[in-house]
């Protein structure tokens, strides 16, 4: 089959590395750039079958519709996973120009300077937190202002929380009460303390990955984008990646790559489209039928993700929280408050506050998270439907997870067909670690509700976890879940990993992979801002290769 489109970088999949990729490899006019995804354009007209979800995209608080929205949303479905309950859990990832970044919580967190300097000892080199501080820098606007650890007219703008509601302030000064330093900066590598959270949003917008890279790039000449167009393999001469296929509207089409293919689908696809091209674990392919181009045993492995355990509670009158403005006339007016403004309940984003904890005093670092809001979820709705529906009676949540769980799943391939999902296996808590730490997350959710500034908002919240190890373990299997936050999948460092430290795919010739499934080790937080970071870093190390290609 004869190609119909040519480049110099093929770039699959527009979501948080995609975008930032097909920005600056078209930035100089130098390059071609052809950039594919699988989901739809983000703007409300130029999809008008999706308009209302388009719409929900760029208001933050349409996070909740779009969590649970096929027309944006890829609604991923993982295996029984025995460590939490004998539940499967849905998966939400971003199917739509800006990929997750587009339908996430906004939430604007870097991890700590220790998670890159250990991917630099795993091999990682050229990783270490001074090395890729640079690329956050470079990646930011941040309205606060410049300073030695933010950027200031970076494509991405990072905003303060619109308004602190009492509830969420009473939660964050119980947090202090507890012994959690209060921290304004908690992005400057050192994360210990508590303060609210700072979002990817702009004039009451969501500032996804779409809106701040790749919309401007599209009007260039050199950068082509496809819409609808769904990658199923990599093309090899050889060892060497020259092109991909992909299906569009019905139609089979291919687009050639004169330097270099580069996988940013995704730590749930990147393995799979791998995998059914002929890179990973020769038994697998074999059974799937698949011709085997190069042996890479952790294809799929190494898979991370943060495991959040619900905990809320309810107030007392006359304290009332958001959830009291989601319904009838108070929500009519919240909706004329952000059309006049973009202020009030639209603008916020899904958790307000944020809290990094040590649980046992010898540690270094923080190694936990916990997400405030001044709002409760609809847990029989939560349950039933694994979508987001504020509670009618008035409550607060402090979700807490583990920052660096020590369990691993996997994601495969299942079918040579790239139309079907790949079989996901969490693992959650299947390591003991993890099981005594969501034991201890639950004891500091207590410790905190019980802090002096929470009492007069709270109603008696009794003993919801348990009261021994044995029944909070139990509480947090079946009160837990995704965070939404899949990595390590096509991790790089050392020899033992799929990819070299410029991310290149060891044993074969033109090919990356740029986007979260590379992490070696899940960062200390919300993976957006890392994921983009690593998109920077990986431009660079891209148009590198090509200077040096030149002069030699």
């Amino acid at each position: 089959m004869a190609a119909d489109l040519f480049a110099d970088y093929v770039i699959v999949g527009a979501g948080s590395a995609g975008c930032v990729l097909a920005a600056r490899l078209s930035e100089s006019g130098e390059h071609k750039v052809v950039l594919l995804e699988a989901g739809g354009d983000d703007r409300p007209l130029k999809e008008p079958g999706q308009f209302v979800s388009n719409v929900m995209i760029h208001t933050p608080i349409g996070f909740g519709k779009t969590l649970n929205d096929p027309k944006v949303n890829w609604l991923y479905e993982t295996e029984v996973d025995e460590g939490s309950g004998g539940r499967k859990h849905k998966w939400p990832k971003g199917k739509v120009l800006g990929g997750s970044s587009s339908i996430n919580g906004m939430l604007y967190v870097r991890g700590q300077s220790a998670d890159y300097d250990g991917w630099a000892q795993m091999g990682a080199r050229g990783w270490s937190w001074d090395e890729v501080l640079p690329y956050f820098r470079k990646s930011q606007h941040q309205e606060r202002g410049e300073d030695d650890f933010h950027g200031a007219g970076g494509p991405l703008n990072v905003c303060d929380f619109p308004e602190e509601h009492p509830v969420s302030a009473a939660i964050v000064e119980a947090c202090v009460e507890a012994g959690i330093p209060y921290k304004p900066d908690l992005n400057d590598g050192n994360q210990e303390g508590v303060s609210f959270f700072q979002l990817t949003a702009k004039n009451g917008r969501r500032h996804s990955a779409a809106v701040a890279y790749l919309h401007p790039a599209m009007k260039r000449p050199n950068l082509l984008v496809e819409t609808r167009a769904m990658t199923t393999r990599i093309l090899f001469e050889g060892k060497k990646a020259v092109g991909v296929e992909f299906t569009q509207h019905g139609q089979t089409r291919r687009v050639m790559a004169a330097r270099e293919v580069i996988l940013a689908a995704g730590a749930v696809e990147s393995p799979k489209l791998l995998e059914i091209s002929g890179i990973g674990q020769s038994v697998l392919l074999k059974e799937l039928g698949i011709e085997v181009v190069h042996e890479a045993p952790m294809v799929g492995e190494n898979m991370q993700d943060h495991y959040m355990i619900g905990c809320q509670t309810y107030l007392k009158e006359p304290h009332h929280s958001i959830n009291q403005l989601s319904r009838g006339v108070r929500l009519l007016g919240e909706i004329a408050k952000y059309g006049i403004a973009r202020k009030g309940l639209l603008s916020y984003a899904v958790a307000h506050g944020c809290a990094f904890v040590k649980t046992r005093d010898e540690l270094q670092f923080p190694d936990v998270q916990i997400h405030v809001m001044a709002a409760s979820m609809d847990l029989e709705y939560l349950n039933q439907h694994q979508g987001l529906r504020l509670d009618k009676e008035p409550g607060l949540a402090s979700n807490p997870c583990q920052l660096r769980p020590e369990s691993r799943g996997s994601i495969h391939a299942k079918s040579a067909d790239a139309m079907v999902a790949p079989k996901i296996v969490p693992n959650y808590l299947s390591d003991p670690l993890d099981r005594q730490s969501v034991v201890d997350q639950l004891k500091l959710i207590r410790k905190i509700w019980q802090q002096p500034a929470l009492q007069p908002y709270l109603k008696a919240p009794g003993d919801p976890f348990g009261k021994t190890d044995e029944e909070m373990l139990g509480y947090a299997k079946v009160a837990g879940g995704t965070l939404y936050h899949a990595v390590g999948t096509v991790a790089m460092g050392d020899e033992r990993y799929p990819l070299d430290p410029q991310m290149r795919v060891r044993g074969v010739e033109g090919l990356r992979v740029i986007d979260a499934s590379v992490m070696p080790k899940i960062s200390s937080g919300n993976t957006n801002a890392p994921t983009i970071m690593i998109a920077e870093k990986g431009a660079d190390m891209v148009l590198a290769d090509a200077r040096q290609a030149i002069a030699a």
